[in-house]
Order: structure tokens, then sequence, then C-alpha cells
């Protein structure tokens, strides 16, 4: 097949068929038109891409514009040799192999062409086999060379990623040899600890290994392992040279890391394998640790006291009873209450509240030995554990100690403050061998000490217990008394002294015990309050008193006014005064008919909410007493704040009043402020003529007491009442008749009017 030179020019990459893969490019250069014309018909059906030039002059011209993977070069060309054309490509760095094709038969050519970087040499005329199998190798040789050197490019590029991965890692990267000398640490070794890369490669790893911690990693890093990644864990202290006052992490120049080493291997080449050197990852775990100290820290202690908490203290108990036990010695614990500390609270706030139980904390722990443990239960409870007691007496020295402490005054901020605490005592083993023993019946013992007027201590007996079980089953008959309606209101009367009269009467609650008989308020209401029994009691107490009055006013009592204990609890209640009103309405009972007693201390819980409760009342038409005025700790001024009508003179003033013809000047005080103020004045608790004649003296006019009657049911007030009515009608007969008459028609009269 002949081809013509301009048609072999015109075959261009562009109208050249192109494999789907990389089509390896060839450039042909003869200047016979019959010899390049077979030569690409021989290459053609091999998804070659093709390119022909019939001079040197095209020769260069596409090695220029175009990329070759192979050139097959006749050595005579009619412009210029190929030996020339070769050393164009060799001087312009120009890549493609070179198959030349010659007609030469001496060796100088041949030579020339090998010196020159030619791949191979071919002799025309050359057979078709030789030439396809020369040019099939070539471009072999060229891919393999290429997979090679792309191959090596991604290796370069790895490892240029990798080591600034490695240089930049949070983390100190390194490796040991078999003898634990650092072959290899990262950059991230100067940022953490200071030193630098060419101080530590060569040296032993124990130079930046805390002392405390040499014997740990000195067995971390020779365990030698079997398996083929042999890794383990182990944290180590590194020593810095950063000094004291950088980063937070190396405050002290010490440093906590977690330490991963896994050994490496040498290839596989017999069944036992040699370990000679070790790899590694330190990460800094300092703020972790710290973390977690403080977490368990946390968890183990009073956030507000700094004082150990109720699972340490139980921990420290467990370890001091073991110990005991050991030793055959006593240990003690107390059970530490605060008494009033809530009255502080709901007075001053709870940000007084938490400066207090802080200055009770620090006084506590002054009057313990070293050994002793102080905790904080909860709220206003406190806990000790006492090991290793002499006697009974060492706990009782304490136990004085701290009550003495708490006798100073406490200064919140200007307010002067004074609590005491109630203590209750057990002793180890007498009085329990578990921790669950000794700390209930240390609370058994404090709340005996609570029972007899607080601010003491006692330790714990035996007996303690079966009241404190009477006490429980005390609780849970009450949460079953309103069902059963064993409640009952006793009603103590108010003697007016000027007429003897009764013009009050003071509800006060009893209950009908099955087994214990009949109970007064002080024996079962404190239960009440403590188990959140108070709200249920009060709306029984308020339906009650309502029925009972019915029966007063029809038996004559209608202008003797219910004096009726309130709760503060109850008055806290948003719907007391609905109650209140839904109550007289539904029973038809006259507002005026009742007077409400409150106690001082509701009026600093939360004054204004009182003050708006109390004056719905008032608006109402109830009117508004003080119980015990003078026991509580409220000032003067809310008397001129509060709808106050009656002040109650507490019977712990009236029980002092031995001569009629004494001084008692708090008795004085408070009948001169309710004179001054304009208020209706009760005297509680008279018992004597001595203390009757001594109030009725000074101005006191209205008393309640044994000495005219103790609190009556139902049944026997209305006698009472009836009585009194007789005695009035008499009266008032007897006065009738005894008038004297000037005529016959007189009486008459009189009758009819």
């Amino acid at each position: 097949m002949n081809i013509s030179p301009a048609s072999l020019n015109a075959v261009t990459p562009t109208n050249v068929t192109v494999a789907k893969d990389y089509c390896p490019r060839l450039l042909l250069v003869d200047d016979e038109p019959r010899l390049l014309s077979s030569l690409y018909e021989l290459l053609r059906d091999r998804d070659y891409e093709l390119i022909t030039a019939t001079n040197g002059a095209e020769a260069l011209a596409q090695l220029t514009r175009v990329k070759f993977d192979l050139i097959l070069l006749d050595l005579r060309l009619p412009d210029m040799s190929g030996h020339e054309i070769m050393d164009f490509i060799n001087t312009r760095g120009i890549e493609g192999d070179i198959i030349v094709m010659s007609g030469d038969v001496g060796i100088e050519a041949a030579i020339g062409a090998l010196k020159r970087g030619a791949y191979d040499y071919l002799r025309k005329p050359y057979s078709r086999e030789e030439l396809l199998k020369t040019v099939e190798n070539a471009l072999q040789k060229r891919r393999l060379a290429n997979d090679n050197s792309r191959i090596a490019s991604q290796l370069e590029n790895s490892e240029r990623m990798y080591r600034s991965l490695v240089d930049s890692s949070p983390d100190i990267i390194y490796t040991l040899n078999h003898e634990g000398k650092i072959t290899f640490v990262n950059d991230r070794v100067q940022q953490l600890l200071g030193f630098s890369r060419e101080e530590l490669i060569g040296k032993h790893y124990s130079v930046l290994v805390h002392e405390e911690d040499l014997e740990r990693a000195r067995y971390a890093f020779n365990d030698r392992r079997g398996e083929e990644r042999a890794s383990r864990n182990v944290e180590l202290r590194l020593k810095s040279n950063l000094g004291s006052g950088i980063e937070r992490t190396f405050s002290n120049t010490l440093m906590t890391i977690s330490l991963n080493a896994i050994g490496m291997h040498v290839p596989e080449q017999e069944v036992k394998q040699e370990v000679f050197g070790t790899y590694g990852v330190a990460r800094d775990i300092t703020d972790r640790k710290r973390a977690e100290e403080v977490i368990s820290y946390q968890a183990y202690h009073d956030i507000l006291t700094d004082l150990p908490n109720r699972m340490l203290f139980k921990d420290r108990l467990g370890l001091a009873v073991i110990q005991a036990k050991r030793k055959l010695t006593e240990l003690a614990v107390m059970f530490v209450d605060l008494d009033r500390f809530k009255l502080v609270n709901d007075t001053l706030g709870h940000v007084k509240g938490d400066e207090l139980l802080q200055q009770v904390a620090q006084r506590l722990k002054d009057c313990l030995r070293r050994g002793d443990t102080l905790a904080r239960q909860g709220g206003d409870e406190f806990t000790i554990v006492l090991p290793e007691l002499r006697d009974r007496q060492d706990a009782k020295a304490i136990a004085d100690k701290f009550l003495e402490s708490l006798h100073r005054p406490f200064d919140l901020d200007g307010h002067e403050v004074h609590i005491s605490a109630s203590i209750g005592i057990a002793i180890y083993p007498g009085d329990g061998e578990t921790i669950d023993e000794l700390l209930r019946h240390a609370d058994i013992a404090m709340y005996q000490v609570k029972a007899l007027g607080k601010n003491g201590h006692s330790f714990y007996h035996n007996s303690m217990l079966d009241v404190s079980h009477q006490k429980i089953a005390l609780e849970q008959s009450l949460r079953k008394a309103l069902e059963l309606n064993e409640l009952e209101m006793y009603y103590q009367p108010q003697i007016d002294m000027a007429t003897g009269r009764i013009i009050g009467a003071e509800g006060l609650m009893r209950w009908n015990h099955p087994q214990r008989g009949l109970l007064s308020a002080g024996e079962f209401l404190p239960f009440a309050e403590e188990n959140g029994l108070m709200l249920p009691i009060s709306d029984w107490m308020l339906g009650a008193l309502c029925r009972d009055m019915l029966l007063w006013n029809a038996a004559g009592g209608d202008n003797i006014r219910l004096s009726l204990n309130l709760s503060p609890q109850y008055l806290d209640r948003g719907d007391f005064f609905e109650k209140m009103r839904g109550a007289l309405t539904r029973y038809g009972i006259s507002p005026a008919q009742i007077e409400v007693e409150i106690t001082e201390n509701i009026c600093i819980r939360n004054p204004q909410y009182a003050i708006e409760q109390l004056n719905k009342l008032c608006q109402l038409g109830v009117s508004v007493a003080i119980d015990d005025f003078g026991t509580g700790y409220s000032s003067l001024s809310y008397l001129h704040r509060f709808p106050i009508h009656t002040i109650k003179i507490d019977q712990s003033f009236v029980k002092e009043i031995h001569d009629e013809h004494g001084h008692y000047p708090v008795i004085l005080a408070i009948i001169s402020i309710a004179r001054g103020l304009g208020l209706h004045l009760v005297a509680e608790g008279v018992e004597t003529d001595v203390q009757a004649r001594y109030l009725q003296a000074n101005g006191c006019s209205t008393m309640q007491g044994y000495l005219y009657h103790r609190p009556l049911a139902l049944a026997s007030f209305i006698d009472v009442l009836n009585e009194q009515n007789r005695g009035n009608a008499q009266a008032a007969a007897h006065a009738l008749h005894a008038v004297p008459s000037t005529s016959t028609t007189a009486p008459m009269i009189a009758i009819q009017a």
C-alpha cells in the first residue's frame, strides 16, 4: 500500500482512534514514504496513537509540541541525522524512549545511537515480529518506569504528609531501640515538655520519667510479648523543662500521660521473632486527670461545707469499725442536728443559712482530734466518727466542746445569730456493730435530746428504741385517724373577769387514740407537721369547728367568739382564705364569731404574703390574735403592719407570778403595749387566784386557764353554756322581783315591758 507523504502528515491525534484505556503515542520518522507507510500499517492495529514525520524538521516540530512514549527514528534523513535529533531530545530533556532503525552496517552508527540513550537498534530490513516485539518491550519498560515513578512520588507525598501529621500531632510520638534509647521523637515534645529533639535523641527514656514512676515504666517498656502487636497501656508522669510559670499543665513541672507502647519486630525469618525496639504515643491527660480528681472529690464531699458527704462518711465509718474490731477498741458515732436553723433560714434567707452552715462546719472541725471524721448528712445535720476511744468520757468531752463552740454568736453580715445543737451518741460495739445500727441509734439519741428541750447531748440507750418505735407507730396511726374519725375538738373557755361570763373559747384538737387514750395536740401535731399531714388535718378542723358552732349557737352561744390556732403551713396555702370563706358560708357562721390565732413566727416567714392573707380575713370580718406573744422572734414593728386585734400573754410569763403585789416587768410591758395600741388582751394558763388578781389589777380582764375551766368536749362545753344561760335567766328574774313597787300595776307594766 502506497501512502504519500502528504497523506502521512495528515495523520494527527485528532483523527486517530484512541482506546478506552491509556493509548501510547508513537512518532514514526523516516524519509522513505514506502517504508514509513508500511511501518504505519504494521502498527495501526495495536491501539497506538501514531504520528509520522518525513524529515528532521517535522520530527523536531512534533517533539516540541507533543509528548511521545516511543520514537521510531531513522538515522538517515535528508536535512539532519538521527543522532542530531537524539541530541536535541537529550538537550531539551524530552521524555520518550527511542528505537533507532537504520540500514547502515557499520558499528559506529549503532554505538552512537546507544550512547545517546536509544532503547534498541534495529537494522533494516527488520522482520515484522522483531519490530513488534521491540516496540512492545520498549512500551512495557516505559509503563513500568512510569509506574515506579508514580509509586515513588506517592510514597514521597505520603511520607511528607505523615511526617507533617506526626510533627503537628498533639501527642508525643516516639521510638526506642532495644536498649530503651530514644531514636525518634516528634516536635511536640518541645511544646509539651520543653526539650528539643536533639537533646533527647540517643538518651535513655528514663531521663523523661518521674522518679516515682520509673519502676512502672521499666516494667512497661521491658515487657516482651510474643504476639505480633504486643501493646500495653501505662500512665506515667514525665518531667518538664518549661519551669513553673508556664501552661497550667506543667505548672508543677510534672505531666501525667497515657502511654501506649507497641513492640517493633524484625520481619519474620524464623519462628521466633526478635524485638529490637518500641514506638508509642504519649498523650497529655493532665486536664482529664484533674477533672477526674475534681469529679471524684465532689462525689464524696459536700460542696457547700467541703466536708465528707454521707457516702464517704460511711466508707470511713466502715474502716473504723473494722479497725476497732481488730484492735478490740471502742468508737463513737455522733449525730448532730442544729436547733433553730430553720428559723434562721426562713428569716434571713438561704444564702445566709448557707453561710451559717459553713461557719458551723468550721467550728465543729476545730473541736475534733486528728483522725476523727466530720461529715454533712444534709440540711442542718452532721455526723462524726470518733475512732479509738479510751472511754465514753472522750465522746462526752467532744460533745461538750461542740455545744460550747456553738454557744458563741454567729455574725452573718451584721446579723448576730444564736443557735445550739442536739447531739446523739452511739458507742461501738455496745450500741451496734454495723454502720446502719450505729447511725440509727445515734439519730434516735439525738431526737431524745430534741424531745427534752434541745441544746444538749445524750448517749443511746435501749429504752430510747421503744420510744422511737412508739413515735413511728404514732405517725402511722395518725394517718388513719382522719379516716376512722378519731379526732375531736375540745374548747377552753375565756372568762371576762368583770362579769364572770364566758365571752370566748379556744378550740383545741384532741385525738382519741384507740390504745393510748386521749392525746393533746402537742403530742401528735408535731408529727403531722413533719410528715405533711397538717393540711388535711387543718381542713378537717375547719369543718369540725363550723359544725360544732351550729350547736353552740343553738345553745345560746352566738355571742361567744371562737379562737382557732392556724398552722403556718396552712396559711402558706394559697387556697386558705377561700376555704375559710366557703366553710363559714356553707354552715351559716358569722365571721365576727371567728378569731384566728397566729404565732409571731408566721410574721417573719413571709411577712408580705402573711399580711395579704390576714387582710383578706379582716375584710371578711374575721379577727386576728397573736398567740404566745413575747416568745417569738419578730419585731414589734409587725404589730403596726399586721391587722392584729388581740394579744395573748403566754402561760410561761403567767407562771412566774407568785405574788400579787410583786413586780413582773414582762407582763406589765405586754399589757402596756396592748393598751397603747388599743388591742384586746387575753392571759393564758391562769391557774391561781394570785395570778388572776395580779393580772386583773394591772389591766388584763380576760383570762383562760385551769383556774376557770379545763379544755372541754363539745357536750360538756354546751352544758356549761346552758348553765350560764340558766344562771343569767335566774339572775334577771331575781333582779326583776327585787325591784321595789309603788303601785299594784307596776309589776304588770314591768312584765309587759
